[in-house]
């Protein structure tokens, strides 16, 4: 059988956070290989014309982890915590996230990569997580914890993708972002909650496979439930 061409979304050479970012995207990497997967890394800064033509030559897309979605794209001012926004970047994700969903392209995103589909879609974002409504503590990161740190547990919707690939209700999981989905877009269900009711997972209505997650599975591959959502976005291409 073929091995399915999963295309994922790559930062800027400038990134402040580029070293973070890359050991995270060689978890990626691994994750779709193990999955048997064909990795493909998708440039950073593509004319809206070679994008088009690069997602029609996918299988797939997985939309990667870094700096902040610009807030205009859902009508919000910038307030002082959002940083490392990127205007390309934001400009290729948004039309690759648009088109996945309209066109039922199987796709996973991870953490800024939830936060892209919810906003591309529609949705709005928490641009510091401290200030929602009886948030708990989820930025844990830097050199006090590692990216496998289990911060908190999730739980998981039934009768979704996420319930049918982890295999059971709860999930302790890793957490290391500042920014999160406040109101979810029309076209998304929320399918996974923190234990302060916020949004640690979303997934497209009737789509053959639209999830995202808030947290970093690329960091957690030693846990079988996390690379099993590597193997169901690499299942769904094959489909």
């Amino acid at each position: 059988m073929k091995k399915p061409l999963i295309g994922i979304t790559m930062h800027a050479d400038r990134d402040p956070i580029r070293a973070e970012l890359d050991t995270l995207v060689e978890g990626i990497v691994t994750g779709l290989e193990r999955a048997g997967g064909l990795p493909v890394l998708i440039p950073h800064g593509l004319s809206d014309e070679t994008a088009r033509a690069v997602f029609e030559r996918l299988d797939g897309i997985l939309f990667t982890g870094g700096g902040d979605v610009e807030p205009a794209l859902y009508h919000a001012a910038r307030e002082a915590e959002t940083a490392g926004v990127d205007a390309d970047r934001d400009r290729v994700e948004m039309a690759l996230a648009r088109w996945a969903a309209d066109e039922g392209t199987p796709f996973f995103g991870i953490c800024r990569g939830s936060q892209v589909v919810n906003v591309a879609l529609g949705g709005t974002l928490y641009q510091e997580v401290s200030r929602a409504p009886n948030a708990m503590k989820h930025t844990y990161g830097g050199s006090d914890y590692p990216d496998s740190y289990l911060a908190h547990p999730v739980q998981v919707a039934e009768d979704s993708h996420l319930a049918r690939l982890l295999g059971k209700p709860v999930l302790s999981v890793n957490s290391m972002h500042h920014q999160m989905v406040a109101r979810p877009s029309p076209r998304v269900r929320p399918t996974a909650l923190s234990p302060d009711g916020h949004v640690e997972a979303i997934e497209v209505a009737d789509h053959p496979f639209g999830v995202a997650v808030q947290w970093h599975p690329e960091a957690l591959l030693h846990i079988p439930e996390m690379q099993a959502l590597f193997d169901g976005l690499v299942d769904a291409c094959r489909r």
